[in-house]
């Protein structure tokens, strides 16, 4: 039996992020690993349109965006992701503008709502693809109009589910924060990301600073 490094069975594999998300990117960066980002091309109106529920749509969008960027990259274990908030069986997304962003956090003031984050890893070696989802319980303090104006001046929140940004500004919005993985908040739980590498063969604390960068 040959044992060749050159197998690509045994060949480490590459990790991309099916993602060009900056917040996603950094999140990845803090495990030290080399990985590279590629925008999966996945249309994500038309899967939103199908008044999912949360759960289920993060999850489904979340195995697209892998699947679609693991065709073209074999020997590789695919990082997608996504990303929704919901209150009172309503789903928001992306605000993109200043006026949607407002718009968002009145609803949200003073009021508690969950964000979904799916998390999967397509190990494209085996076609083998696991998919977790985060659940947060997220309680915003009472806001007026100027203060939300203010903060999506500052923080400008544009690109993100719910209008906020927990690693900036954003955590003056919230009296309390319930979930396991902090880092699920910002885009990507890595805790969960970890684990998931482990069980594919790939040791993050091997690999770590081992010709690290952000593509």
């Amino acid at each position: 039996m040959n044992d060749s490094v050159d197998d690509p069975c045994r060949a480490i594999p590459k990790v991309v992020l099916a993602s060009t998300s900056p917040y996603r990117k950094q999140l990845l960066a803090r495990l030290r690993i080399a990985f590279e980002a590629v925008d999966s091309g996945i249309d994500e109106t038309r899967f939103k349109a199908l008044a999912l529920p949360p759960s289920e749509l993060v999850r489904i969008l979340a195995e697209q965006k892998a699947q679609a960027v693991g065709h073209h990259h074999p020997n590789s274990l695919i990082v997608g992701g996504d990303q929704c908030v919901e209150l009172d069986g309503r789903v928001l997304g992306k605000a993109g503008t200043n006026q949607g962003a407002m718009g968002q956090l009145r609803l949200l003031s003073g009021r508690t709502h969950h964000l979904f984050t799916a998390l999967s890893l397509l190990d494209t070696r085996s076609g083998r693809c696991d998919t977790v989802v985060d659940v947060h319980e997220m309680t915003m303090r009472p806001l007026n109009p100027r203060q939300i104006e203010r903060y999506v001046q500052i923080d400008e929140p544009l690109d993100c589910a719910g209008s906020y940004k927990l690693e900036s500004l954003g955590i003056a919005l919230f009296d309390r924060v319930q979930g396991d993985d902090p880092t699920a908040i910002i885009g990507l739980p890595l805790m969960r990301l970890v684990s998931l590498l482990a069980t594919a063969g790939y040791d993050v604390f091997a690999r770590a600073g081992s010709d690290a960068r952000k593509a």
